[in-house]
């Protein structure tokens, strides 16, 4: 797959880190380092902006090492970056740490991975087929 990247950012293009990774880092394109507060929200810019096929979707991850040490995560889980997107890609990054987290310029927040999915059409039935599982979720198989 070809994706289109402009970067208005001082730092590397995004870049996969081994060969088996299935996601890129990206870095915080900031003009200083910041701190985030426990329980604060903040939006930090790329400085890249993408252009991809249409039926692909770049999905925003935390990394898990920031969210394991440090409690930093993504307040919306997986932001979700669409083919026809042109603006800036940013992250919502929330600190559920118990201490304050420095971002500093430079520094690898999230990482990219993109997905190839299908749009749908929804067909309006009044039953749905039968299944073992039924309507059993949320545990219901057990631990």
């Amino acid at each position: 797959m070809k994706v289109k990247i402009v970067n208005k950012g001082e730092f590397p293009l995004p870049k996969y880190e081994t060969t088996g990774s299935s996601g890129v880092d990206i870095y915080a394109n900031i003009d200083d380092s910041m701190v985030i507060a426990p329980m604060e929200r903040v939006l930090i810019p790329t400085g890249i902006y993408i252009s991809m096929p249409k039926n692909c979707e770049a999905q925003i991850r935390a990394r898990s090492g920031l969210a394991l040490k440090y409690g930093i995560t993504m307040a919306n889980g997986i932001g979700t970056i669409d083919s026809d997107y042109r603006g800036e890609i940013k992250v919502i990054l929330i600190n559920l740490g118990e201490k304050a987290f420095k971002i500093k310029k430079g520094d690898r927040i999230a990482q990219m991975v993109f997905i190839r999915y299908e749009q749908v059409d929804f067909e309006e039935v009044d039953n749905l087929d039968s299944t073992k599982r039924a309507q059993g979720g949320f545990g219901h198989t057990g631990i």
